[in-house]
């Protein structure tokens, strides 16, 4: 029997799992520091848990693109949902290292699943600047996620809650998310021919694609590198890392809601290249201040990375329309495992680094902090290559004319 696509309550379950994937981020990096207090963890293995995140996202990611065509967005949310869950409940009762590797795993298989069927599914109901619009309304959740997640993070962290506690706040918009795509119909692919995997691989063969599969890898590093490690790095220096945590992605929040607009003035690749600037400025400006000037490092970081995935993911909807669901996919998945791939590195980074203080006679706070900071000035290095790269792009793509006789979108389709 055929049902009646609903846009809306699709649009609106698809943030609520957008939120778990915020949650998940958010509240694992407020309870890093007890977890490593509580395990006896090193910087170096809290930053391997970390990339059990963003390996978990690529991998179900990819495969979910690769599937989006044959079993539809009702299944892959529904494997979300299960590894969203069994990561929550693994993680609370973890005991130990390699329960918080296994545990995090699932979470971030559950984020992936979540992001290979929501992109293309907003992409397949609604076209052009509304597409652009939706998009970044949809990817507003994950740093306005964070904002509520943050602060959930430190009340309850300041409340005397146990981490595992603040663990059992990701099940609740897990549960709303399920509830609200129970039963749904979903729409049919608005591009011809988008189904045939030869012809999203051809698409995705083009150099155009393949440039942004590289730019996305930095992309990701810059926003996420820094906002992962937010609370160890800057824990001493004088700001609270969950309140710069909360400030970056409200202000993220708030530019996504409103970067329809913007991007059509500015275009894709005009925003990209002021994103990395401000980015580039941001990051330096927390490798090098403290105190209040913390808070003005984070404005500045926020408006850089604000609209990077989901202008990225758009570029990719809108400019190579046939590389389709996996196109996405495969973007979105190189950023996360870029970000997996770094993470451990970054943990090393700092680790390398407190030796390194440590020899000049620094201790305590002191060591700490100049540690931290010392390794945000090598992170700058990931946004200056991307200036460079962005700029490239936004000569190149001048006197280009987006091709919108594929925009033609099917009236209300019935269910998959």
């Amino acid at each position: 029997m055929n049902q009646t696509v609903n846009p809306s309550r699709l649009f609106l379950s698809s943030c609520f799992a957008l939120i778990t994937t915020a949650f998940s981020f958010s509240i694992r990096a407020g309870i890093l520091p007890q977890l490593g207090t509580e395990f006896g963890l090193s910087a170096e293995q809290l930053g391997f848990i970390n990339s059990m995140w963003f390996l978990g996202f690529p991998i179900s990611m990819i495969v979910g693109g690769l599937v989006y065509h044959t079993v539809g967005p009702r299944i892959i949310m529904t494997v979300a949902f299960v590894a969203h869950t069994l990561g929550i409940l693994l993680t609370i009762y973890s005991g130990g290292y390699t329960g918080l590797l296994i545990s995090t795993l699932f979470i971030g298989i559950g984020n992936g699943c979540t992001e290979a069927a929501c992109n293309p599914l907003i992409a397949d109901m609604y076209s052009g600047a509304q597409m652009n619009k939706q998009l970044n309304r949809f990817h507003m959740w994950f740093p306005g996620g964070i904002v509520v997640g943050s602060l959930l993070s430190k009340f309850m962290t300041d409340g005397g809650f146990s981490w595992q506690a603040q663990i059992w706040a990701i099940m609740v918009p897990t549960l709303i998310y399920a509830f609200l795509f129970f039963g749904q119909a979903f729409p049919k692919p608005r591009v011809e021919g988008v189904t045939s995997l030869g012809k999203n691989f051809q698409a995705m063969l083009t150099p155009l694609y393949l440039f942004i599969f590289c730019c996305m890898a930095l992309t990701a590093i810059s926003e996420f590198g820094p906002q992962q490690w937010v609370g160890l790095i800057m824990s001493k220096s004088g700001a609270s890392p969950m309140l710069i945590l909360a400030l970056v992605t409200g202000l993220m929040a708030v530019g996504r809601y409103f970067g329809g607009p913007i991007i059509h003035r500015l275009d894709q690749t005009g925003v990209l290249l002021g994103g990395a600037i401000f980015a580039t400025i941001g990051i330096y400006l927390f490798s090098t201040q403290t105190g209040a000037m913390a808070y003005v490092a984070a404005i500045f970081f926020a408006i850089g990375v604000c609209y990077f995935w989901p202008t990225m993911i758009g570029f990719v909807a809108e400019r190579i329309p046939l590389s389709g669901a996996l196109g996405m996919s495969i973007v979105g998945g190189v950023g996360m495992f870029s970000t997996s791939i770094f993470q451990p590195i970054i943990g090393k980074w700092i680790d390398s680094e407190r030796v390194t203080k440590a020899a000049t006679g620094l201790t305590g706070d002191a060591l700490e902090l100049a540690a931290g900071q010392a390794t945000l000035t090598k992170m700058t290095t990931f946004p200056i290559i991307l200036i460079v790269a962005f700029a490239g792009l936004y000569f190149f793509m001048r006197n280009r004319k987006v091709d919108h006789s594929l925009d033609e979108v099917a009236a209300q389709q019935p269910q998959l």
